[in-house]
């Protein structure tokens, strides 16, 4: 038996796994482990950097509650969670482009009815949106799903903010037999992650801000296609170059119209001026995925 050392540490751990009998597990563990082992033996840090490094992990899992997840913050502000994103939506078959869940998306919003608005206390600009779901041969698909969230315009969301009611901005619809959707919101603001605990010292830290550009987050899902996680976002805003979770994508930049029209803000329901968004959404046929990948698919409630 080869005992551990500097310079066969990688090699040694890699062997100990070598019961594993899921080769996907293995070849994880084996990956983590050859990387984790070179990101050392390069920075060669110090105990009390690495006890430092221990605490950060630490008080990351510490700030997490059924409220907040620091550690989806932090997968999103170094990266992972797009690069994750990108790789899988290269694989999986096109459509519309996805992006980071976010750590602020709740199960169980209010069914509502084409047409219905999503703020509960009306605070902010009035908009519409509205568009259809597809398929890539440009079909309508009837009874498809949007799960649709968005902060409020002082850029807290409900889980956030006791000051608003449970599941403001909040609202899950199907599309017509035409593949069409609306509903109506106000009009997001840009807004910064939560950076009063390790993620915000940690960007400090690295000279970052905080901020997210405007967005309006989906969850386009039906029968038979892949599922897509996603966000609007409002053209113009002053963060779409600099996101601090790397999420905007050229494709999914919408362009906001002021509309004045007195009549025609009365048969959507709401007040002028008002704003208004028209975006299709694509999906793909549903591609085989790894049994490995259940977990995440269970959590947004995915079959």
């Amino acid at each position: 038996m080869e005992l551990f050392s500097e310079d066969n540490s990688t090699q040694v751990v890699q062997q100990r796994n070598a019961a594993c009998k899921d080769p996907r597990t293995r070849r994880i563990l084996d990956v983590i482990t050859a990387h984790l082992h070179a990101i050392v033996r390069e920075l060669e840090p110090t105990r009390a950097e690495w006890e430092q490094a221990i605490a950060f992990l630490t008080r990351t899992g510490q700030m997490c509650s059924d409220k907040r997840q620091e550690f989806i913050l932090l997968s999103d502000t170094l990266g992972v969670s797009m690069l994750v994103d990108a790789i899988s939506h290269r694989r999986e078959g096109g459509g519309t482009e996805s992006t980071v869940l976010g750590p602020f998306y709740v199960p169980g919003a209010q069914r509502m009815p084409l047409g219905a608005s999503i703020s509960k206390d009306g605070e902010g600009e009035p908009m519409l949106v509205a568009g259809r779901v597809l398929d890539r041969a440009g079909r309508p698909i009837a009874d498809a799903t949007l799960d649709v969230w968005q902060a409020a315009p002082n850029g807290f969301y409900d889980t956030q903010d006791p000051q608003q009611t449970a599941f403001n901005l909040r609202g899950v619809f199907a599309t017509g037999a035409d593949g069409r959707y609306r509903f109506t919101t106000v009009r997001p603001s840009s807004y910064p992650i939560p950076d009063d605990g390790p993620v915000g010292e940690m960007l400090k830290g690295a000279g970052r801000h905080p901020y997210r550009p405007a967005h309006i987050h989906f969850i386009v899902t039906a029968p038979g296609f892949r599922p897509i996680v996603t966000h609007l976002f409002m053209a113009g805003d002053r963060y779409l170059d600099s996101d601090a979770v790397f999420g905007v994508k050229e494709s999914l930049v919408v362009t906001p119209s002021r509309i004045d029209d007195a009549e025609r803000a009365r048969a959507v329901g709401v007040t002028t001026p008002f704003w208004e968004i028209a975006f299709d959404f694509v999906l793909a046929v549903r591609a085989t995925e790894r049994p490995c990948r259940a977990p995440v698919a269970s959590r947004l409630g995915f079959p």
